[in-house]
């Protein structure tokens, strides 16, 4: 069993778990705070899980016959006026350039040129539906030029007034993918594909147990149709949106005249879709898995995926460990095992053992003198907090075996959670004091308006995260109103 140890550097999570998440951050290296009020610093260690997120996904929007763009950083202000839902959805949320150039001052050193100011506004990209959909006017003329399958790998710049480190700050890096569809059911086929592979993505690689589902009215992305999501669930009884894919329907089509010749030789407006994830998986990865000594990584997204920490008094002592390790270094790597040998003399193997707790390594392996001696070395699992002695021989095939347990290990202890904390409420009393307490999502009749919608949020702070793809019809009344129901929604309060 593990011994549940904490770190006297990181705020215990049952204490403060905010504080907590914020020092995770810090002290694993993740990310800091730059000179810019919401924005941050990707540290070296947090983008590297980022770039494991980033080529696993890249890869599998590859496979799916999608292929990278890039488009400008600035979007006319004009642009936003063409689609009205849209330019609604994100007017208090951006930056807007006006001017080109700056001068020298007198008394502030440095000011901006009043004649220097720009004809049209440009607004930092908050999202590029509108810059995108401009440029396909461009590309699509007949049918035989769709499907279009574009993905975008960029920053975007939503202006926020509280900000968290990768969940929640002015800029952050994420990728967008918009594609343009010659009839309505492919789109809404490439919206649920999409959905499917950002829900592989999160559950296969990141280990952390997912519901898929369609967002209300209310919630559904400035411009879209409709609004499918994967949620989760942090360990602080939070709801987290992991992802989202949106069928615009031809909303963008029509705002930017976006035509295509059909086989019958008719003109027809392309049907769309948009879709993203971000760093914010960054923040859902901490707050699933972590606990009072730092990171868990699962070892599908681990950029160290097995450590090698060496104990030794003496030259020859060092000399003979590092001899083993080495041997068994380059047989892992040839396995494509993505492993680390940690040889500063700087730090003592105690500060080494609480470093790589604390950036989540699945597996740490301890090869001290004695252990030579006895032909074993000493394995640690982080996600078990439990150390083993196994024999020096199988040490390969150990690693070998134990990194998929630790993955599949993570996700179904995500999976229990999620179950645990999903509690099916009939009575309003009872859901106010669930949502309170933070407990977890409430399984819930609703009678499907945004005015009951709206005054539960009002009243309890709480959203309706998804209606579950898979949510049965059931005969019911809304908890709220008490007006019929025919299906049960998850509500919560969220990130």
């Amino acid at each position: 069993m593990g011994k549940n140890r904490k770190s006297k550097f990181i705020t215990p999570r049952s204490e403060n778990y905010s504080e907590w998440y914020n020092s995770i951050v810090k002290m694993s290296g993740m990310a800091e705070d730059s000179a810019v009020r919401g924005c941050m610093v990707i540290k070296p260690y947090g983008y590297s899980i980022w770039e494991k997120i980033q080529s696993s996904l890249d890869q599998m929007l590859k496979d799916s016959g999608h292929s990278n763009a890039y488009f400008p950083l600035f979007v006319p202000k004009s642009f936003f006026a063409k689609e009205a839902q849209h330019v609604k959805g994100f007017a208090k949320e951006c930056a807007v350039v006006t001017h080109y150039r700056l001068k020298e001052d007198s008394k502030r050193g440095v000011g901006v040129d009043p004649a220097a100011k720009l004809t049209e506004e440009l607004i930092v990209r908050p999202t590029s539906e509108t810059v995108i959909w401009r440029s396909y006017k461009n590309w699509i003329q007949s049918y035989r030029d769709l499907p279009l399958l574009i993905n975008q790998w960029a920053n975007v710049v939503r202006w926020e007034m509280r900000t968290r480190p990768f969940l929640r700050t002015s800029e952050f890096l994420w990728q967008e993918g918009h594609t343009a569809h010659a009839t309505k059911q492919e789109a809404i086929d490439e919206t649920l594909k999409i959905l499917k592979i950002y829900n592989t993505l999160v559950e296969d690689v990141m280990g952390i147990a997912t519901i898929q589902g369609i967002k209300t009215e209310t919630e559904r992305f400035a411009g879209a149709e409709e609004t499918y999501c994967i949620e989760t669930l942090m360990q602080d009884g939070k709801a987290l949106q992991a992802g989202t894919s949106h069928f615009l329907g031809q909303n963008f089509a029509r705002a930017f005249d976006v035509q295509f010749a059909t086989k019958d030789e008719g003109l027809e407006y392309v049907w769309g879709t948009s879709w993203g994830v971000s760093t914010r998986l960054i923040g859902a990865l901490i707050m699933s898995h972590g606990d009072d000594k730092g990171l868990v990584l699962p070892p599908n997204l681990a950029p160290i995926q097995v450590v090698f920490v060496p104990i030794y008094k003496s030259e020859e002592e060092k000399q003979a460990i590092q001899s083993r390790i080495e041997e068994w270094m380059q047989v892992a790597k040839q396995l494509g095992i993505a492993c680390h040998f940690d040889q500063r003399t700087t730090q003592s193997p105690g500060f080494k053992f609480s470093e790589w707790e604390m950036k989540g390594v699945p597996i740490r392996i301890a090869l001290g003198a004695r252990d030579l001696e006895n032909q074993t070395a000493e394995v640690y699992r982080r996600d078990t907090d439990t150390k083993e002695i196994i024999s020096q021989d199988l040490i390969i095939e150990h690693i070998q075996k134990t990194l998929p347990i630790i993955q599949e290990n993570m996700y179904q202890k995500s999976t229990s959670f999620l179950q645990w904390h999903t509690r099916r409420i009939d009575d309003y009393s009872e859901f106010q004091k669930y949502i309170a307490n933070s407990s977890g999502l409430a399984s819930c009749h609703w009678d499907g308006t945004a005015e009951t919608e709206i005054k539960i949020k009002e009243d309890t702070k709480a959203t309706i995260r998804c209606i579950p793809l898979d949510a049965a019809e059931e005969e019911g009344k809304c908890i709220f109103s008490g007006k019929p129901s025919k299906r049960r929604v998850l509500f919560a309060k969220a990130y």
